[in-house]
């Protein structure tokens, strides 16, 4: 790996000489060791030796050391006795910057199957039917899907659909079809718009059994509520994505001629 500046400034000592905490250098190295396992030459294989990283980062060995654990602790590499340190398993790219199902998301990465858990017609909380716009009493058609990438288990979804687009998927093809695709069929029209929220979760207990994932694993959790292209809200749903298998991506542009617009507090 070539360092950059910005790399070796990030494990530097601070500015004021003053000494700094191991477990602090050691995160500052670890998060960019993930950066370059997830999108760079490390993605597959042997790690370089500790020795090597420790001149590479221009930190200590028992540094890095450290934050290959911190990196082990996230199921990203493992570390065996007389091996060395390896990339665990394949941590795949989700893009943030379209409105795409998971096969369309990850079609480059593998297989996506889809296991239909419980599907059936029920009357939505409050909560739900005001999201979707539903009168009380209409009911939506809930469908709970495992979707698995390769074989493997990535994510646990909820969805809730308004009826007239959710049932005809009581006779599709669901377990080789993104909902997305098949929702613009049923609708004779585009998709158009997400509202989206990402948040971390921890596992509970049923969605880690679901998942094979540790109980209390990190989870990202995603709440999407899709509209058609006229604008009406037709799909809401909650998806629970294993965090060692995935990482949302995104690129983002500052073009907003007032500097306070989307600030945080």
């Amino acid at each position: 790996m070539e360092k950059t500046g910005t790399e070796k400034a990030a494990v530097a000592p601070a500015a004021t000489g003053a000494r700094r905490p191991r477990a602090d250098r050691a995160r500052q190295v670890a998060d960019l060791l993930r950066r370059e396992i997830l999108y760079g030459g490390l993605g597959t294989g042997r790690l370089p030796l500790e020795a090597a990283l420790a001149r590479e980062f221009g930190t200590s060995r028992n540094t890095v050391r450290q934050a290959l654990d911190l990196l082990r602790e996230e199921r990203l590499v493992e570390r065996c006795p007389g091996i060395g340190t390896t990339v665990a398993a394949e941590k795949y790219p989700h893009g943030l910057q379209r409105l795409l199902g998971l096969a369309e998301t990850l079609h480059e990465h593998g297989r996506v199957g889809n296991e239909v858990r419980t599907m059936g017609l029920i009357e939505p909380p409050a909560a739900v039917a005001r999201r979707l716009g539903l009168a009380a009493g209409e009911q939506v058609v809930y469908l709970e899907r495992l979707r698995r990438l390769n074989g493997l288990p990535l994510s646990l979804d909820l969805t809730y659909l308004v009826r007239d687009v959710g049932e005809p998927l009581f006779d599709a093809d669901l377990e080789g079809n993104d909902v997305f695709v098949l929702l613009e069929r049923i609708a004779g029209q585009p998709l158009g718009t997400a509202e989206l929220t990402l948040e971390a979760v921890n596992a509970d207990a049923h969605t880690a059994a679901v998942l094979d994932a540790p109980r209390g694993a990190a989870l990202l959790m995603v709440e999407r509520l899709t509209h058609l292209a006229d604008g009406r809200p037709v799909d809401l749903e909650f998806v629970r994505f294993r965090g060692d298998r995935l990482a949302m991506r995104g690129h983002l542009r500052r073009d907003s001629d007032d500097p306070e617009e989307g600030a945080c507090p």
